[in-house]
């Protein structure tokens, strides 16, 4: 006989989805509120993933670009943690943290160019097009794509209307 193992679902995970809902349905302040409750109990030394998961969400609620800064780094430092096999994680986890680099760098290169620090910008604008290629082609990779086209355009780094990412596309 076979044994089929399952998966429990991640809570965590979907806690912090639930909220991310709630930030995307337009209530930013209350998402904030339930984001950093979450942090409370998750704690700077928690699981790398969540940690990841929820700094990343929790730097789009943050009003001053210091601060949203700070959450991004957050984010950018538990990820590492994850692929230094700092955690148990599955393989599919680590996967799906390789896919969330390209968008940590770009949050982290729009918070730079916010705090008008061009060259820190233009960094993380290059580490997010260098691991792009782990995005999948679908609506998320299409949308960090154009994102990275469009901080290129502002930076000054690509011609307007000539970016296009380095695949094949339909």
């Amino acid at each position: 006989m076979e044994r089929q193992e399952q998966t429990a679902p991640d809570t965590v995970l979907t806690r912090i989805g639930q909220v991310v809902m709630l930030h995307h349905a337009g209530d930013r302040e209350e998402a904030r509120h339930r984001f950093l409750d979450l942090w409370a109990e998750i704690g700077e030394h928690g699981d790398p993933l969540h940690r990841c998961t929820l700094a990343h969400y929790l730097a789009d609620t943050q009003d001053d670009p210091g601060d949203e800064l700070a959450w991004d780094l957050r984010a950018l430092t538990a990820a590492e943690e994850i692929s230094e096999d700092g955690r148990p994680a599955s393989p599919e986890g680590v996967l799906a943290v390789r896919a969330f680099y390209p968008s940590l760098h770009l949050n982290l290169a729009d918070d730079y160019l916010k705090l008008g620090q061009c060259d820190a910008a233009r960094t993380h604008l290059r580490r997010a097009r260098g691991t792009a290629a782990a995005l999948a082609d679908d609506s998320y990779g299409d949308g960090v794509w154009a994102a990275i086209g469009r901080l290129e355009s502002r930076l000054g780094e690509g011609g307007e209307g000539t970016w296009t990412p380095p695949r094949q596309r339909p």
